[in-house]
């Protein structure tokens, strides 16, 4: 079932999120340092691990991992975006101008590269 793959999602995000916060608090940030990353890294790592020893993944269960994993670069760059407003503001006009431009363009890209995909 897609919810399957999708509470294996779940679970290494619990387990990254919270492995990154006490790696923030362990380097003195507060923050979460790297929790999406090592969720993902922990899947990565756990679903090749299973693949190698055999275990096959019923196709519904692969569609939910996939389907979150495909949400993994969104999420990293609204994180980042999100930290980074305030520092661009003070970094002036270059800045802004610079991260509108991309994120603009990139919004123009998504339609664009969901029909090559097709």
């Amino acid at each position: 079932m897609e919810i399957l793959g999708m509470g294996f999602v779940a679970f290494f995000m619990l387990l990254g999120s919270f492995l990154g916060r006490l790696l923030g608090q362990f380097i003195g940030t507060g923050g979460d340092v790297g929790g999406v990353g090592l969720a993902m890294l922990f899947m990565v790592l756990t679903v090749n691990y299973l693949e190698n020893r055999g275990f096959n993944f019923k196709t519904r269960t692969e569609n939910g991992i996939r389907f979150l994993s495909a949400l993994y670069i969104p999420i990293i760059v609204a994180m980042a975006a999100r930290l980074n407003v305030v520092g661009a503001i003070r970094g002036g006009t270059v800045a802004i101008l610079a991260g509108g431009v991309t994120t603009i363009g990139a919004m123009f890209l998504v339609p664009l590269l969901s029909k090559l995909n097709k």
